[in-house]
């Protein structure tokens, strides 16, 4: 299958652990994929696998990553040479925060190069730098990561079953469909028609430090990855001595807590323009290429948008090849685009600033929508 396909680099390995699990074969009279999935489309879909394979574009450029990492590093620690030199009155203390925030949302879009295994062709190395970028260069767990990562580039925007849309209805309502059947059940657990306004400080500024920083240690303690906790530790450890023997106990927690909010901020405006705009209902259980591509959108290239969101503005690609590195979605995107057309599903692309501001429109629709319902109008 194509989900298959999509997220497995070595196929034969991963065929070996599948042949415990089959029951059967279909019977030569029986159809092979259900009704809801576009045959000729599918078909087209493997055939432009077949040819991003056999040009290399999965082949990544190891130099590309290299420097990437270097960058990061650089600005790590130039955050902390920053107060070391400077002193730590407000000037210094401002641009090291900025400088440390720019390392951390960098070394995020890179631990999900790693975590999609797009960096190395072999598993095992993505996964050994992964541990070390998002575990102690950020200080999160990454089996955790990818535990829910992978749920939502299986099933995008599908509610119940992409775990990225879990704050509706508790915190946002979001989607048409869900919003008017909240309404319609007269449920209410916010004042979903001023959602617009609250999401400013709320889940941008909010989600790293609070919910994130401690699900990430919940899951993994409650699922024991202990290689991960260990790993997590070592971030907190140097951090809080190297920032410690500059600042006071209160600087430093302050410190912490601000660049947490600045990184989250940068972090959900990215990752939440492409799908939140986006249609979001059940599970229609469509074909691959129709699952990802009517739930996102991708944001006009320039060198400052690669680097600001990490190629995520080629999010159309990314869901479409998540093992594709991300240098080379440009050179895919011309073909994606071209099969969109041919069956004549929308392939959308936006400017940045009209791509934020998507996510405040469709949260006040939403809202609207819900409070309609909700008052039978």
């Amino acid at each position: 299958q194509d989900a298959f396909m999509a997220f497995h680099l070595d196929k034969v390995l991963v065929s070996k652990y599948l042949k415990a699990l089959q029951i059967g074969e279909l019977a030569p009279d029986q159809p092979s994929l259900e009704p809801t999935k576009n045959e000729l489309l599918m078909k087209d879909f493997r055939e432009l696998r077949d040819t991003v394979e056999k040009t290399g574009l999965l082949e990544p450029n190891q130099l590309f990553f290299f420097l990437h990492l270097v960058h990061i590093l650089l600005l790590d620690f130039a955050a902390w040479l920053i107060l070391f030199y400077f002193g730590t009155s407000l000037v210094p203390f401002v641009v090291s925060l900025l400088v440390l925030t720019i390392s951390q949302v960098q070394a995020a879009w890179l631990q999900h190069d790693l975590g999609h295994l797009s960096v190395f062709r072999k598993a095992k190395w993505n996964h050994l730098l992964h541990q070390f970028v998002m575990c102690h260069l950020i200080g999160a767990s990454a089996k955790w990561w990818t535990l829910l990562h992978s749920q939502h580039h299986s099933k995008p925007n599908c509610f119940h079953k992409d775990p990225d849309i879990d704050m509706h209805p508790f915190l946002f309502t979001l989607g048409k469909k869900l919003s008017v059947e909240l309404g319609m059940k007269k449920k209410k657990y916010m004042p979903y028609n001023h959602q617009h306004k609250y999401f400013f400080i709320t889940l941008p500024p909010l989600l790293f430090p609070t919910y994130f920083h401690c699900h990430t240690f919940y899951v993994a303690y409650t699922k024991r990855y202990w290689g991960d906790l260990a790993w997590m530790m070592t971030f907190y450890i140097r951090f809080f001595y190297t920032y410690g023997s500059l600042l006071d106990i209160k600087s430093v927690l302050a410190y912490y807590f601000i660049f947490r909010m600045l990184e989250s901020i940068w972090f959900v405006w990215v990752s939440q323009m492409n799908h939140i705009p986006m249609e979001i209902d059940y599970d229609k259980n469509l074909d691959w290429m129709s699952t990802q591509v009517l739930v996102t959108c991708n944001v006009e290239q320039s060198l400052f948008n690669d680097w600001f969101t990490g190629h995520l503005n080629f999010q159309i690609e990314h869901h479409l090849f998540p093992t594709m590195p991300r240098h080379n979605y440009w050179k895919v995107a011309p073909l994606v685009k071209s099969l969109c057309a041919k069956h004549g599903i929308e392939y959308q692309c936006k400017p940045l600033l009209t791509a934020f501001a998507d996510i405040v429109h469709t949260l006040k629709d939403s809202g609207q929508l819900w409070l309609d319902a909700y008052l039978h109008r």
